[in-house]
Order: structure tokens, then sequence, then C-alpha cells
């Protein structure tokens, strides 16, 4: 066994041997499904630390000849599937990890050619009587191998995208990797040596003039996962389980790591964070740790129009629309908002409502990624907003009435040119993002079906908090007493009696007159 062909399966192993291993061989299924056919060609793209590498050498394990390896898989999923033993330690595998290859190299300009080399040289090792010494070129000599013996390989890149990401502005490089790509995986001969080609990385295909460069691949994406979403994170019930078993709360876990939703699933988790929050017994922001901040700050610092209006709305736990079809699936064709915030869906940073066309900030791990990168700009009104929002909320406990509407006045009035509203609707992001902080008591839901109506803004106090559930009702050139008398009417506290355990609970309204450009507040408690 090699580093480059029929590589083995000691990182599946590892990963079987670790504390806490989820189950995502139902992926094999797919993969073996799909063999030989048209839709060999897989390119799946998800977020650092989503287990992009775990589930290459899962594939590695299972179809590399000369392994044993059912093991490893014979108490998992794929092993009540009738394909398992068909496609177990079959085949030859060519894996290649770009990222390591460019740490070894340290010159993207070299890297094809490296890579050859090394794969070659094992290949002659593996067949040392069909290739020889004038053999360079990868495509040519599998072509040659399946020739004479008559195999197909399975091809499995991790990282595909690293030369994209760490030398984003050699050009040269980057097209001369993209025509090896395109000599693996093109035409008519490829589809004879490979059997299954499994890419991934964090970016989508490159594209050239509209146009992805392999368009014979299926992609599966953050804005597409389609039938693979299973497999771009936890699911919600994998999360349960862990949970009970580490005795953990899970609604913290849902707050902290949830968000990421798709068509096929709707609540996906960052694996690697639930992983490590599990294991040290406590939440945390754990994946925004493995990257700066500074790329996070120059993406939202972008000066394209709009951009800065969008990340303050999205702060305040709002939605954006997008477009995501204008990315160019690389880290330097940025014409336009839509194709910033379109690679930051795909660096995990935002989630995707692929049926609305919106964006937003999935979890409070994230969230604290944004606000850290946000105090890092010029932004001062928005910075001060999140810093005074610690008063506010504790201004609201007591009730005070003035002290409120001024500080909802004073974000409005700082942040005027994003939060110039003129109905209810845009009202309620000037109040959330006044009340920013306040997620580190409350889950904040908007317009929550409550009694006879929907209510505003909702403040969910956690499962142990002491704090009072408070009810928000916003209204434009009415009265903050209206507000309450709404509230009372339509009984939207009676709806959330269950949640109060007998604590007090607070009705908060909120008027903005347009005319005078004064907030009011009236609050009670019941």
């Amino acid at each position: 066994m090699g580093n480059f062909v029929n590589r083995g399966n000691t990182s599946f192993s590892s990963a079987r041997k670790s504390q806490i291993y989820i189950d995502k061989t139902g992926l094999l299924n797919y993969t073996n499904s799909v063999m030989d056919t048209e839709q060999r060609y897989i390119c799946v793209s998800k977020p650092r630390r989503f287990g992009k590498t775990l589930t290459a050498g899962m594939l590695i394990a299972y179809y590399s000849r000369g392994c044993r390896s059912e093991s490893l898989f014979k108490d998992l999923v794929i092993s009540q599937s009738p394909s398992f033993k068909e496609h177990l330690n079959r085949y030859d595998v060519i894996h290649l990890d770009i990222a390591y290859l460019l740490v070894q190299i340290k010159d993207s300009s070299g890297t094809v050619s490296y890579l050859q080399k090394c794969v070659i040289e094992e290949l002659k090792m593996v067949y040392p009587d069909i290739l020889s010494e004038e053999d360079t070129m990868l495509p040519f000599a599998l072509s040659k191998i399946h020739q004479a013996t008559g195999i197909s390989f399975i091809v499995i890149i991790d990282e595909w995208d690293a030369i994209f990401r760490e030398d984003m502005y050699d050009i040269n490089a980057q097209r001369e990797y993209i025509d090896l790509l395109r000599g693996l995986f093109k035409g008519e001969q490829s589809k004879d040596f490979v059997k299954l080609a499994y890419i991934t990385g964090i970016l989508p295909i490159k594209k050239y003039k509209s146009e992805s460069a392999l368009n014979n691949f299926d992609e599966f994406t953050m804005t597409s996962p389609s039938r693979l979403a299973e497999y771009v994170g936890f699911t919600e019930q994998e999360v349960v389980s862990l949970c009970k078993d580490y005795d953990m709360d899970f609604s913290e876990a849902a707050r902290w790591y949830d968000g990421y939703s798709f068509p096929r699933m709707k609540h996906v988790y960052s694996p690697n964070s639930v992983v490590r929050a599990m294991l040290a017994g406590e939440y945390d922001n754990y994946w925004t740790k493995t990257v700066t901040y500074e790329s996070l700050k120059e993406y939202i610092s972008m000066n394209f129009d709009g951009l800065k209006d969008c990340v303050i709305q999205m702060l305040a736990g709002g939605r954006c629309r997008v477009n995501t079809d204008t990315f160019e699936n690389d880290m330097t064709s940025f014409k336009s908002r839509d194709d910033v915030l379109t690679v930051l869906i795909h660096l995990g940073y935002l989630a995707y409502d692929k049926g609305r066309k919106e964006v937003y900030v999935p979890n409070e791990e994230v969230r604290t990624a944004f606000a850290n990168a946000v105090s890092g700009t010029d932004w001062t009104p928005v910075v001060e907003a999140i810093q005074r929002s610690e008063k506010l909320l504790a201004d609201t406990w007591r009730k005070d009435e003035q002290a409120v509407a001024k500080g909802v006045e004073a974000v409005h009035m700082a942040n005027a040119s994003l939060l110039e509203y003129n109905n209810e609707n845009t009202l309620i992001c000037v109040i959330a993002l006044a009340y920013y902080n306040a997620v580190n008591e409350y889950t904040l839901v908007r317009e929550m079906p409550s009694g006879n109506g929907y209510a505003d803004l909702i403040f969910l106090p956690g499962k142990h908090s002491d704090k009072p559930v408070m009810i928000v009702e916003l209204k434009y050139n009415r009265s903050a007493e209206g507000a309450i008398e709404q509230i009372k009417d339509r009984q939207y506290p009676k709806a959330l009696e269950h949640w109060n355990n007998d604590k007090p609970m607070l009705l908060i309204g909120i008027n903005y007159d347009r005319k005078t450009k004064e907030h009011t507040c009236h609050i009670e408690e019941i």
C-alpha cells in the first residue's frame, strides 16, 4: 500500500476507534449505485470541519484493493446493503490530498507535475510490466493500464479546491490543474479507466465563462446538497442521541450548532463542534476557532452596495435575498454583494434557504464569529449597539420604560441609513439589533403563533433560566399602550404559560412616531 494508490484503512480505523463516531456509511449506498454510470462523477463541497477528510478515509477503506476492512464496516449501515460485499475492497483506489501536496512542494506552479510523478511512480510498482519511464501523464498512464488489463480506477480527491483557496492569484497553476482534471474525468477515454470519481472541498467546481470546468460532475453543495443532505453534518436525531449519552442539554446544542437547513434535511448541525462540546462537557465556540476572523472581516467589509446593510440585518436575526448563480466558485472573482454572500454560504458562515433564496446567520457559534469580525471594522454604530444591548436588557427587566425607549431610539438613530423603517416589520430589525446580547439568556422568535394571532417578537428563556418570558409587540404611528392591549386581546400570554413556570411575564409595547422620530415604551408584568 502506498501514499496515493490503495492507501489502506488506517484513517478510517482511527475514526472508528474514536470515542464518538457517527455512522455515515449510508453514503456508500449512493456511490455504489452510481458506479460505472453517467453519474459516477461526484463533487461534494462543504465547510471546514464538516467531515470531508473522514468521508474520504471511509471511501478509501471500503473500496481499496488489498485492505481487509470488513470488520470495520460489519456493524454499520452499509453492511445491511445487498451491495456491501460486492464492492468491498475490490478496486484500485487513487487518493490525492491537494492541500497536503501544496504543503510538500510549497509552490502551486509545480503541483501538477509533482502530483503526476508521485502517483505514476506508485502505479509502476503495482503494474511494473505496463508503465515505462516515458509515461509521465497520469490520464494516459491510467488509460494504458486499462487497455492492458481491463482494470478501472476509483479516484478520490480531498481538498480538491486547495489551489484556488491557498494560491488564489496563481491563474496559470489553476488552469494547469483544471486541465489535468479534465484529462482525468472528461471525454470518452475517462469512462474506460474511471469507475468512480469522488472529489471534495469547500468550493464547488470553478466556473469559466459561466460554465463549470467539469460539467459532467454532479455537484452536492451547501446551496444544493440534494439527496446527500444528511451527510453534510450531523442530523437532529444523531445530536439528540449524543446529548442523551453525554448528559448534555439538547436545546443548547441546537442553539449553538444547528441552523443549516435544506429541503431534504431541516436541521443540520456542525459536526466537529458537536463532538468537541460533548467531549468537553460544555458548549462553546469551537468551529470558528479553527479559522481566523480576519478572513470573515475582509469579506463583510468589501465595498459592494447593500452588503453592509445585509450583514447588519442578519446580525439582528433577519434574512437577505441572494442570487447564488453568479458566483464563479473561486476566492477572487467577486463582482457583487451576492458573490460575497455566496462564498460565505460555502465557507459555513451563512446558511441558505433554497426555497426562499435567502441567507441568514445559522447559530450562536457563527453569530459570535460575525460579532467579533464586526468589532474589527469601522462600523462604530453597530458595535456600540451590540455593546449597549446588555444594559437595554437590564433596563427591560427593571421595567424602566423611558430607558428602554431611549435605548431603542439610540440604535435607530445611529443606524438610520439601514434602519429607516416605515412599518412594523422593519421595526423588528431594530429591536433585534438593540437586544443583540439577549441570546445569552433567550431564544428570540419572530412572529410566533400565539393565542389568536402572531406576536411580533417573543423572548423565550432557557430551560433552567430564572428570567421572564418577554412578549414584544411593535407599533408604527400608534401607541405603546395599544400594543399592550393587542397582546392581551389576542391572548398571547395564555399560549405561553407553559414556558413561564409561574415566573413573571413581561408584556412590552414599543411604538415609533415617524413625525416626531421618537420611540415610546410601555411594560406590564403579569
